[in-house]
Parts: structure tokens; sequence; C-alpha cells
């Protein structure tokens, strides 16, 4: 079922290996798409991917997100996660397009660890439903 940012994934997900929860726990999941960086598909700092569904549901002003090329981390991840719902994290998203600077990336950066360490909004754990509006 398409939730959030993508496929809602909770920490009980048949999906999910056990190899694939350690990773998540761990929130180093997201490390293989450092390929993608080098291949300069991605940024280290920008929105995150979308999945073609919700770009295709966006009003004019939450595509404005989409001029940045998406990120491993971001704004949004920074600034809640998960706990986040999709639509605000959509407008954290065009704040940071419209107010980008190398300085609001190495910011995004250094706030990335303790982000990470906040296992708390790892999963969505059902509070969110796809919000585009």
């Amino acid at each position: 079922e398409f939730i959030g940012a993508g496929l809602d994934t909770d920490s009980g997900d048949p999906r999910i290996t056990k190899v694939g929860a350690r990773l998540r726990a761990l929130s180093i999941d997201e490390l293989p798409q450092l390929i993608n960086v080098l291949v300069g598909d991605m940024s280290l700092v920008g929105p995150r991917p979308t999945l073609r569904d919700q770009v295709e549901r966006y009003t004019p002003e939450q595509r404005r997100r989409l001029r940045a090329r998406p990120g491993i981390t971001g704004l949004a991840q920074i600034s809640g996660r998960s706990t986040l719902p999709w639509s605000h994290r959509i407008i954290i998203d065009v704040h940071y397009v419209d107010n980008w600077s190398m300085r609001l990336d190495l910011a995004i950066l250094l706030r990335t660890i303790p982000a990470l360490l906040r296992k708390h909004e790892t999963y969505p754990g059902g509070i969110e439903e796809v919000d585009l509006g």
C-alpha cells in the first residue's frame, strides 16, 4: 500500500529480512544509495526520492521540490523523519529548495547523525496516510 514517502513499512513488516531489519535499526539501509550519489543520480542532501504515483498527484507548488536532486538525507529527515505527515515533508522540501546553500547542506549533514539515532522516527507505525493536499 502506498503511504508516506513510499511503501508502508512498519517494524513488523514481513518483507523485511533479519539482515534488513538490522540495517534499518542502525539506519544504514540507505548506504547503497551512495552509488547513486557517485554516478550523479542523487546528492548527499536533498529531498528524498518520490514515487511516480505521488509526483503525478502533486500540485504545482509541491512540484517545486523536484527542482533539487534527490538526496540520501534532507531537511525533512532531520526535522522529524517519518513522524511528519507527507504533506508537511513536502512543505519542508520546498523550503529547502527555495533556501538552498552550502551552509544549509552542511548543517543538514551535521544534524543527520543525531537524527539517525532517534529510532522512534524510523517507522511511521501507521500514523500517516498519503496526504498530498
